[in-house]
């Protein structure tokens, strides 16, 4: 814990340079900064909600729209999870202001424009950016295309990194809210390729006792493939 805070509290009396990234069971880094739709003071303003903090590389840029556009589109699927969305990227405030506008004028694979409900962070001197590890590279200023998923506590719970040729999957975003969520409620995990409505996993047993007493189990729910791996149906 002490190494923790003391970590953070470097990223934010340096961030304009610090060029690491936090960690999953981090805080999440403190910021203010203007977005597109006035100031953030950030995790405070996000407090009791889950928040995607994702960036992208530059403003006006294609494979960005298309995420954009996606995430508008199913930015009430999210907040039906409690989820917020906050972009960034490190262009000015009237460039994100110009992008965001011109996307309401695209209608991508003839399923209708969108309004972006979801605030971007303006960040041209790149301190955010740098708090968080989203400029990877020092051949380059633009930064990758990160994902950041924090939980009602303000703790980072998972982070995802693209390259900037590749588009990020909205499924999978929200896939992991939903699991993380079930973990949270439940203190079980999810498999691989889970979806709501799947088996999930029971915690391993910790003690010789335990595990015995896992194996011996009647309860028909249970699917024991050994003394450490089992699953029941979700409830």
């Amino acid at each position: 814990m002490a190494e923790e805070t003391t970590r953070n509290n470097a990223q934010t009396e340096n961030c304009d340079t610090y060029t690491g990234m936090p960690l999953i069971g981090d805080k999440a880094p403190a910021f203010r900064a203007m977005t597109t739709m006035g100031k953030c003071n950030f995790p405070d303003d996000y407090k009791g909600k889950w928040v995607v903090f994702f960036s992208h590389p530059a403003d006006f840029t294609p494979v960005c729209t298309t995420e954009f556009v996606a995430l508008a589109r199913r930015a009430e699927e999210f907040r039906a999870l409690n989820a917020e969305l906050l972009g960034l990227s490190i262009d000015s405030l009237h460039s994100h202001l110009a992008w965001a506008e011109s996307i309401e004028h695209i209608d991508l694979g003839g399923k209708g424009k969108v309004e972006i409900p979801f605030p971007i962070v303006a960040d041209i001197s790149m301190k955010v950016a740098k708090l968080y590890g989203m400029l990877q590279t020092v051949a380059s200023t633009q930064t990758v295309r990160a994902v950041f998923i924090i939980d009602p506590d303000s703790i980072i719970r998972a982070i995802l990194f693209y390259p900037m040729s590749t588009g990020r999957n909205i499924d999978e975003i929200k896939r992991i809210i939903l699991s993380l969520q079930k973990h949270d409620a439940d203190n079980v995990s999810t498999p691989a390729d889970w979806n709501p409505g799947d088996d999930v996993v029971l915690p391993a047993p910790l003690t010789l006792e335990t595990a015995r007493g896992r194996l011996a189990d009647s309860d028909e729910a249970l699917k024991k493939y050994s003394w450490y791996l089992t699953m029941r149906k979700d409830s």
